[in-house]
């Protein structure tokens, strides 16, 4: 397929190298420069938008937040100035719901299909092609597009119409959020009371406490390794958006908005590019304690 990418960053460049080991041909396009490792492999660099939604058949847009993917998709030189009826735009943006059906209903007033599709699985799983893709749209456009879904992820699911995705991805990261909040504060607990937090975690991980992030990030908080796989910004980002959602839905969220302001403390001590596992060092600031020392 002709495919255009908009958006290559810590993500969008390992996603769409995969499109391109696939055979696609691929129009690419970002504020910065096209990273090598996508032209050397034929990615073709685009000087707008427009001009990438005018080459391809299918659209993605993979960029940080709600106002981005506006600006890609409705700006001068955006991609619904080089649209034409039949193509289909695919943001892979976790953004906010409410736009997200704003957006969709712009691009089919121009004859042209929507999908949002956020992803799960941060910088390792887009390496990896297993990103977890949760779709919001029309069947008939998902069938066309899913054969590009499966060389980026594995669990791939089309769970309703446009902004279900959306709606999909800030429930995934109410949990993601939530569960490091309980691993850190558990290996916290086991720290200060004098066990060694590597050999806890290694016991939990058999049981009924087991999950991808005890694997995951309970080695980063243990290891001290919080260089990003996925932002603590970012993260502020998806919990705004499922914060602002409950107040429109009438919704309590407490421990939500609790890991929002452990979040909130990081960034306050200049930790908004640590990874989101480095909430840990919020706790550890109130415990006066580090995971580890003795």
């Amino acid at each position: 397929m002709k495919v255009g990418f908009i958006g290559l960053g810590i993500m969008g460049t390992p996603m769409a190298g995969h499109l391109l080991d696939a055979g696609h041909t691929l129009y690419v396009h970002d504020i910065k420069p096209v990273p090598a490792e996508l032209t050397d492999k034929g990615a073709i660099p685009c000087p707008s938008g427009a001009e990438v939604a005018a080459a391809a058949e299918v659209i993605i847009t993979m960029v940080p937040d709600t106002p981005h993917v506006g600006a890609a998709l409705f700006s001068e030189n955006g991609v619904a100035a080089g649209l034409s009826a039949g193509k289909i735009v695919v943001d892979m943006s976790s953004i906010s719901p409410i736009e997200t059906k704003e957006y969709a209903k712009r691009i089919n007033d121009l004859g042209c299909s929507y999908l949002d599709a956020p992803v799960s699985g941060g910088e390792v799983g887009a390496k990896a092609a297993s990103l977890t893709i949760m779709v919001g749209g029309p069947q008939e456009a998902f069938d066309t597009v899913k054969p590009l879904f499966e060389k980026m992820g594995k669990n791939i699911t089309l769970v309703g119409g446009n902004g279900d995705g959306q709606t999909t991805k800030v429930a995934n990261q109410i949990i993601v959020a939530l569960t490091i909040e309980a691993v850190a504060e558990a290996l916290l607990f086991a720290s200060k009371a004098g066990a060694d937090p590597a050999k806890v975690r290694q016991a939990l991980m058999g049981g009924f406490a087991s999950s991808r992030i005890l694997e995951v990030h309970g080695e980063r908080m243990i290891n001290r390794n919080f260089t990003p796989g996925f932002r603590i910004e970012l993260h502020q980002k998806d919990l705004n958006l499922a914060l602002s959602g409950a107040k429109a839905l009438n919704l309590s969220l407490p421990h939500t908005a609790s890991c929002q302001q452990l979040f909130n403390a990081c960034a306050a001590q200049g930790g908004a590019a640590w990874d989101h596992s480095g909430m840990l060092r919020a706790l550890e600031l109130l415990a006066g304690h580090e995971v580890g020392s003795k």
